[in-house]
């Protein structure tokens, strides 16, 4: 477990996306709210960094999402951190629809005064507009489902906008502009990276699972081991007897692996099988509520 992967150098940024950010851009004058989707677990390093600079003259909420699977305390700590540039910054689980309405009631509140001065123009009921920006895997998908409830899209070429986009109408006077999911070209750092990968925004099929895993479980018995022992019934007696051998969290990995039963003939742990199994267990939420960067 010495050859980790260079993640900085995965090529992740094909052609598509550098459209979508050009489309993104071109629609930006018919938008009048911005909701960006970021990861509770992750939230610096699920924020595309180009979206601050996109959206910088518009109303703006933050949504950190996924709130299910990251720890509270340092959720309500990046919710003041995020409060400080957006003009909210909201708590959800789009899955379960936790925070859904608080989100739609704030957009009303950031278009109250717009309303009332396009109403004194002759404008009665003028229509929102939302953009929903987020990279892949915060849960988009989910959030646009719960608010449009399951309505028809509601799908128009408007000025600006390719075909590809799609208007979907939330409410009687509120449009919401779906766009797909945005990577950037280039990784700040391996710790963004690995936080992608870990997630599972960085597709599993591109990485050393092994190596990703590997990585993680250094993260989880250094910030969560208490969570970590108890998902995986390691004993204080069997972490002591590996702790100060010469990579003990490959043994840990193996200790795993002999637990779960992920072995191959001739009882040799699979170092493959009880990876997989440890990042569907983080992922799923199995391993608790855990969040990889802090404030």
């Amino acid at each position: 477990m010495n050859n980790q992967q260079n993640l900085t150098n995965i090529n992740w940024y094909p052609g598509h996306m550098a459209k979508t950010k050009k489309e993104i851009i071109n629609s930006m004058q018919l938008i009048d709210v911005v909701i960006e989707i970021l990861d509770a677990r992750i939230p610096l390093a699920s924020r595309n960094p180009d979206i601050q600079n996109i959206t910088k003259n518009k109303k703006k909420i933050i949504l950190l999402n996924k709130i299910d699977l990251a720890n509270e305390v340092q959720t309500q700590r990046w919710k003041e951190y995020f409060s400080k540039e957006a003009d909210y910054c909201l708590l959800t689980d789009s899955n379960s629809g936790k925070g859904i309405n608080q989100v739609l009631k704030k957009i009303e509140e950031l278009m109250e005064e717009d309303k009332k001065k396009a109403a004194l123009r002759g404008r009665i009921n003028k229509t929102t507009r939302v953009m929903i920006l987020g990279i892949p895997n915060v849960g988009k998908s989910s959030f646009i489902n719960r608010v449009a409830k399951k309505n028809k899209l509601d799908v128009a070429n408007r000025p600006g906008v390719t075909r590809k986009n799609q208007w979907i109408r939330i409410g009687k006077n509120q449009e919401l502009l779906d766009t797909p999911g945005v990577l950037w070209p280039k990784f700040e750092n391996d710790e963004v990276s690995l936080n992608l990968a870990f997630t599972g925004t960085i597709k599993d099929d591109i990485l050393q699972i092994t190596e990703i895993t590997y990585e993680l479980l250094k993260k989880l018995e250094k910030s969560y081991k208490l969570n970590l022992f108890e998902r995986y019934k390691i004993t204080d007696e069997e972490w002591n007897e590996i702790k100060d051998l010469q990579n003990p969290i490959y043994e840990l990995m193996k200790l795993i692996a002999r637990k779960r039963g992920a072995l191959v003939s001739g009882g040799k742990e699979d170092i493959e099988k009880v990876s997989r199994m440890i990042l569907d267990d983080f992922r799923s939420g199995k391993i608790g509520k855990i969040t990889l960067e802090e404030v």
